[in-house]
Parts: structure tokens; C-alpha cells; sequence
């Protein structure tokens, strides 16, 4: 409801007519004294009021309703040139706006629509307010009330949380070693050096440590990135599981024009099998472009820059470097240095610059060796022993893998397989790590008997 206040009433009827349209309740009172009768009586949101007027003037009737009204919105409506007297109603009255007559009807519209939205606004805030002091006093009881519950509840799903954490590290664990198992599994068909793959693996996830590129540094690509380039590498030639013996065994540079078509499909063959299982679908994407190169001329898609996705760069050129030395690419055979700098050599055509650099790093990496491990045969085995490293066949299959403990029943067979097979091999044990329990991690270890 709007409160209009003017001593003329031709001035009221015009204001009358001009806010009658815009849907407000309108009331006029042509004196102060009667405008505080009808706001005794009246629930009135908004006063506009003239500053001259005889009796009481707008500066001292918006001074009472200050005083007794103080949420009121009030306006001042002034045709009177002496600013000293406006300024004093504005600091008597702590007026919302003042507007110089003859006021201009929309500018007018637009204060009243104004100071009505922000009246609106600071009933709601107070309603607010009330509520939420209410809901916080009750919150505050409740609180009370619950906190040792809410304690004991916390203490429930920490060890809940713990509980998963170990079950899904174990999950994570178990499906890596499978990953592992079954690249051991693909390289039996394949002469070479043993655990091939599990060395490409290994230093592409070392030199995801170390590369620092713009497009790619802290960014999302670079989250759990060590783990996919692994997988990946671990699964890089899956794609050729179809392969006849002799398309394997050849090196690249000496196969036909159909024998390299087909070679240059393995990394789709190798997408398509892997992208069904969701856990591994960046690592699949990592194997399709492994053989992407930095200037565009790679394939399968012709790929260039940073348009390769980091891992594939990575576990390319890892690959490469193992592959120049195990006579993948060629005939020749590169030695160490050879293949080294046969990698340098492709700087900003085979590979990215911050690819070669995190390389070079990577290869001066030192590997951390326990000083609690101690080597031991397998005559020297005993039930309760934790295996420190991965024990691996001749041919690089994953046997048994690190922490698993050693019961008087794989002692046994561990033994009799070396007696039998007349293979004598090594072991690395943690005699420092007691069983808690007698507990075992053989049920939740993945081995391949030998």
C-alpha cells in the first residue's frame, strides 16, 4: 500500500491516476496530521510526501514516521529551491530518494516500483532471520543432544571407510596382477627378451613422473597417469595375439606391403578388444595411438602434437626404445646407447621435446631397493617369509607376486619345482615383516603355478 502526501489536491488526483494502473492500493491524506492519523490506522509500505506544505512540511512529518514507523519507505517530493531545507529532510527523515517537482511520470514509476521490491525485500530478510535464529537454537539442541551419537557414528564409518580402502587396494592389486599375468601369457608366443612389455610399462610410468609439458601440466590428463601408461604398456601388443608366428617374429622394416597393413591395424584390433572393460578404456585409447608421431605422420589416425594424448606419447616412445633393441624394428639389433640416441634423434618429429627430456630423466632414475630384503634359494625358504620383489619366470611370467607370504605349502611345491625343473633361481624375502596373526595374503594373491 502507497501513501500519498500533498496539501494540492489536484496533485494527488494526478498521482492517483498515474499509479491506479500499476495494481497498487492507494491512499492520500492532503496534511502531515492526517497522514500520521491514516498510518495509525492503515498497514502502509511506501510514503511519498511534499516538502512544503502548511502545518507541518514533508521534513518534519517524514521525521515522525521515522520515529514511529522507522521500516516505512519514505520519498520526498520537493519543488523547493532551497537545498538547505531538502538536505535537512533528508537527515530528518533518512528519506529512500527525494524527486524534484515536476517529476518525470516513469522516473517516478521506477522509485516507487524500487523502494516497494526493496521493502519487499527486507520483510523477507527479516522473516528470515527469525527462522533461521529459530532453526539455529533448535539446531544448537540438537546438536546437544546428538553429538555423542554423531561421535560414535563417525567412529563406525571410519572404520567402514578403512575397511573399503583396504578392500578396494586390494581390488586395485589383484587387477593389475592380472594385467600382468596376462602379459606374461602374450609373450610366450613371442621370442625375445623376457617381461618385454613389463619393461615398456615400467619406464613409460617412470617418465609419467617426470614430464612437464604446458598444454598438459596439472591438468586432469595428468591424473593417474603413471597407472594407465602402465596398463597400457603392459597390453601394448595385445592387438597381435592374431598374428601368425612368422608376421611375429619379424621385424618391421623387412615386412611386406600387406604384412605392414596388417601390423598397422594391431593398435585398433588392441582398442576394441580392451575398450569393453570401462577400468582401462584411457589406457586402450594410450595403445590405438602409441604409434602416432609428433609431426603428424604416424597412424592409425594421423595424429600430431598435442592432439596425441600424453600416455600415447609416453608408452610410444618407450616402446620404440625397447623395440629398436629387442630387433622389433629392425634386423639390427641397437645396443643401449644406439637405441638412446635413436630416441634423441626423433626429437620434435617421432616425439615431443618434454617427452625426450622426461626419457633422459627417467633412465637415470635409481631403483629403490630395500635393505630389509635378502636374497635367499629356495632350499632356504621357510612358511612365514614375505616375498619382497615380484618373482618372475625365465621368460618374465608373473609367478608370485610381491607380498605375498610364503605357507608350508608353497614352500613345499617352490622347492619341488626347482628340484624337479633343475632351475635355479633366486628369491627376495622381508624377513623383518612379521604375519600378524598368522595371517596370509596367498587367498588374495594371483599366481601362475610354475
Amino acid at each position: 500500500m502507497v501513501l500519498f502526501v500533498d496539501d494540492e489536491p489536484s496533485i494527488l488526483s494526478a498521482l492517483r491516476r498515474l499509479f491506479r494502473p500499476e495494481g497498487y492500493r492507494i491512499l492520500v491524506a492532503e496534511s502531515g496530521r492526517a497522514a500520521l492519523e491514516l498510518l495509525a490506522a492503515e498497514p502502509v509500505d511506501l510514503v511519498v510526501s511534499d516538502m512544503r506544505m502548511p502545518e507541518m512540511d514533508g521534513a518534519a512529518f517524514l521525521e515522525q514516521v521515522r520515529l514511529r514507523w522507522p521500516d516505512l519507505v519514505r520519498i520526498l517530493l520537493t519543488g523547493y529551491s532551497d537545498i538547505g531545507s531538502t538536505i535537512a529532510a533528508i537527515n530528518r527523515g533518512e528519506i529512500h530518494r527525494y524527486i524534484a517537482k515536476p517529476w518525470e511520470d516513469r522516473d517516478l514509476l521506477l522509485c516507487v516500483r524500487d523502494a516497494l521490491e526493496r521493502r519487499s525485500l527486507e520483510r523477507e530478510n527479516r522473516a528470515l532471520q527469525r527462522l533461521s535464529q529459530a532453526q539455529n537454537q533448535e539446531l544448537k539442541e540438537l546438536n546437544a543432544q546428538l553429538e555423542s551419537r554423531v561421535k560414535a557414528r563417525t567412529q563406525e564409518l571410519e572404520q567402514v571407510n578403512g575397511m573399503l580402502e583396504t578392500s578396494f587396494a586390494s581390488l586395485e592389486e589383484n587387477f593389475l596382477l592380472s594385467i600382468d599375468v596376462f602379459s606374461g601369457l602374450m609373450e610366450l608366443r613371442q621370442d625375445g627378451m623376457a617381461g618385454y612389455s613389463r619393461q615398456v610399462a615400467d619406464l613409460a610410468r617412470r617418465m609419467a613422473k617426470h614430464v612437464v609439458t604446458p598444454t598438459h601440466a596439472n591438468s586432469i590428463e595428468h591424473s593417474g597417469l603413471g597407472q594407465d601408461v602402465y596398463v597400457a604398456g603392459l597390453l601394448h601388443e595385445i592387438g597381435k595375439l592374431g598374428f601368425p608366428d612368422e608376421l611375429l617374429r619379424k621385424p618391421v622394416s623387412v615386412m611386406t606391403g600387406d604384412e605392414v597393413l596388417r601390423f598397422r591395424r594391431h593398435t585398433l584390433h588392441a582398442e576394441s578388444a580392451l575398450l569393453p572393460l570401462g577400468r582401462i578404456q584411457r589406457a586402450a585409447r594410450f595403445i590405438r595411438s602409441q604409434h602416432e608421431r609428433f609431426d603428424g605422420k604416424g597412424f592409425p589416425d594421423g595424429l600430431a602434437g598435442t592432439d596425441i594424448p600424453l600416455g600415447a606419447q609416453l608408452l610410444g616412445l618407450s616402446s620404440d626404445f625397447f623395440a629398436a633393441q629387442s630387433g622389433r624394428l629392425s634386423e639390427k639389433r641397437y645396443s643401449t646407447s644406439e637405441a638412446q640416441s635413436l630416441i634423441l634423434g626423433g626429437t620434435g618429429t617421432r616425439y615431443a621435446k618434454a617427452v625426450v627430456e622426461a626419457f633422459q630423466k627417467a633412465l637415470q632414475d635409481e631403483p629403490i631397493q630395500e635393505v630389509s630384503d635378502r636374497r635367499i634359494l629356495p632350499n632356504e625358504l621357510a612358511a612365514g617369509m614375505v616375498l619382497a620383489r615380484d618373482l618372475r619366470s625365465p621368460q618374465g611370467t608373473l609367478l608370485l607376486a610381491a607380498g605375498f607370504v610364503f605357507d608350508a605349502h608353497f614352500v613345499r611345491h617352490v622347492r619341488e619345482f626347482s628340484s624337479r625343473e633343475g632351475v635355479s633361481f633366486e628369491l627376495y624375502v622381508k624377513l623383518s615383516s612379521p604375519v600378524a596373526g598368522g595371517a596370509s595374503k596367498t587367498a588374495n594373491s594371483t599366481t601362475i603355478e610354475p
